[in-house]
């Protein structure tokens, strides 16, 4: 299993209800079900990575996130996971607090647009940066929502919501001292485990 989705699924409690928002091929949901016992759901618009979990026994939603999901109810999911996905849907911060209506808890990563190498690369060349997080130029890239980690932990601290734990890694999704000491110069992807703001 890819290492990032190895993190993700080290945070989630046997026997949970999980949703998976964009989840590809549905290679963490197949994992969680035959390791933990989980009751998972996945939410994917591409057609070939439905197929892909079909396939695979996961149990699947087509349907475009940019829609939002108020065809899930309230706290019907312990856990709400997004991969990768946050910077890539039309309003992201609509959708976090979405996340947290139908789920207790979520789990978001993304990759990072302050790390040292795009600063550099933004610098010197006066170009949009591309780097192996990174990989597509401006043109063809899914990323609509350029953040930083800085710029998340602003947007979740408006909202109010709790930071339960937060993972940096590296682009090999290695955790590193360095990159815990300065985590929005060195990481590349950060893992965010929010719970729902207190009422």
């Amino acid at each position: 299993m890819r290492r990032d989705l190895e993190i993700i699924a080290a945070l989630i409690k046997p026997g949970a209800r999980v949703l998976d928002l964009g989840c590809g091929d549905g290679e963490l949901l197949h994992h969680l079900a035959r390791e933990k016992g989980v009751n998972g759901y996945g939410v994917e618009k591409d057609a070939a990575a439905i197929s892909a979990c079909v396939a695979a026994g996961v149990n699947v939603i087509e349907h475009d996130l940019d829609e939002g999901l108020a065809r899930f109810p309230d706290s019907s999911f312990d856990m709400v996971v997004m991969t990768e996905t946050l910077q890539a849907v039309a309003e992201p911060s609509r959708l976090l607090d979405e996340m947290l209506r139908i789920g207790d808890e979520c789990v978001v990563t993304f990759p990072n647009f302050g790390h040292w190498r795009c600063r550099a690369q933004l610098a010197t060349s006066g170009r949009m940066p591309v780097a192996r997080h990174l990989p597509h130029d401006w043109y063809s890239t899914p990323n609509i929502h350029l953040c930083t980690f800085r710029d998340f932990e602003l947007l979740v601290n408006e909202k109010g919501l709790p930071i339960i734990e937060r993972f940096v890694v590296n682009g090999d999704h290695e955790f590193q001292a360095h990159i815990n000491r300065f985590p929005n110069l060195f990481g590349t992807t950060a893992f965010y485990r929010l719970g729902r703001a207190p009422r």
